[in-house]
């Protein structure tokens, strides 16, 4: 009898232990609009959104499909985007894009738990594929003292981002360095050795700092086969680090005609040949179409997105809009994704 009494009081405790709450574990927590957590990224669906400070100040809102005024990147969150890409340049003369702006636009990004991609100029304003300018404080630098800048630059602002806990996820050390940079130094057409050895200071510094963040070699033009080839070729041969391909995507510079379906076909079969020479992943980091054509800018992006995730050993990582705030014409850039009255197209429901 007082082994069956035993056993009877036992499963009656052990009742009472399943059903009552144990007081350590929520099973439905409410998550409020100051949650951080990272959001998935599996695949990187973003924007780069460099001007939004700059648009605020100078009046410029945001509006959803419904009319009510909302913040930038709130809003391109709640339409599907996963990751923010902010460029920074040395010392730029109205300031917009220098470290401060950055930490400013950084900070928003990492209180909506978005991933973040620094897009380091390396040059004072604009670096592209028609100019790579030293910054006015290097120009008189040269060898290894240009490389030091490089290390310095790159590290104040990556430590400038750590010291508010802000995590870096991407870091790209020059912008559409298709001929390298920093020239005439870092030429890669004069000499893809010290193109190679000022991608390696930046580099370097990067990995000191956030040794997780994926280092970005970035080019234009993503359908060039033999442009890509011969530059990371030349990198490799130099002993040039990296660990990320990126692409810049335009159907307008492909052909005036925006014969984006070709365009596509050919950048995918450029993002293979990557991988299949070098072993790294591939990411599409700018691309856009003009802001009146939206339907077509949505199929352009539906088909692009699905054309990444297809790349080999599923190393197409990502696709990032550049700049689709962009409304009136602002700074005379008409590929960016908002109707006229603020509020974005329906070109981005390919994120969602």
């Amino acid at each position: 009898m007082k082994s069956i009494a035993l056993k009877t009081l036992l499963i009656f405790i052990s009742f009472i232990w399943l059903v009552l709450p144990t007081g350590c574990k929520e099973t439905n927590p409410i998550k409020t609009p100051t949650d951080t957590t990272k959001v998935d990224t599996t695949f990187a669906k973003g924007a780069d959104v460099s001007w939004v400070t700059q648009m605020e100040a100078s009046g410029m809102k945001f509006y959803n499909a419904q009319g009510s005024e909302t913040e930038c990147m709130t809003l391109l969150k709640s339409l599907g985007m996963n990751s923010i890409r902010l460029r920074v340049w040395v010392n730029p003369a109205d300031g917009w894009c220098n470290s401060q702006d950055l930490l400013t636009k950084a900070l928003r990004a990492k209180n909506l738990g978005m991933h973040i991609m620094i897009d380091f100029h390396y040059s004072d304003s604009w670096a592209d594929p028609s100019k790579q300018t030293k910054p006015a404080a290097w120009i008189n630098l040269t060898g290894t003292n240009l490389e030091t800048a490089v290390a310095t630059h790159t590290t104040s602002v990556l430590n400038l981002l750590k010291t508010n806990n802000i995590t870096i996820d991407w870091v790209q050390v020059g912008n559409e360095t298709s001929n390298g940079m920093l020239w005439d130094d870092g030429k890669a057409s004069i000499n893809m050795q010290k193109y190679a050895k000022l991608t390696n200071a930046g580099y370097n510094a990067v990995k000191a700092v956030y040794p997780n963040a994926k280092v970005i070699v970035h080019l234009n033009n993503g359908y060039d086969k033999g442009l890509y080839k011969w530059l990371f070729d030349g990198l490799v041969a130099n002993g040039a680090k990296w660990d990320v391909i990126g692409m810049s995507v335009y159907p307008y510079w492909f052909t005036t005609s925006n014969d984006w379906q070709t365009c596509n076909q050919q950048c995918l079969d450029n993002m293979n040949y990557m991988v299949s020479l070098y072993g790294k992943e591939v990411m599409i980091v700018e691309c856009g179409m003009s802001w009146d054509s939206p339907t077509v800018c949505q199929s352009f992006l539906t088909d692009l997105i699905a054309k990444t995730k297809s790349v080999t050993g599923g190393k197409g990582i990502g696709v990032f809009y550049w700049e689709p705030e962009c409304y009136n014409n602002w700074q005379s850039y008409s590929m960016g994704a908002f109707d006229n009255s603020g509020k974005p197209t329906v070109a981005l429901d390919a994120f969602k």
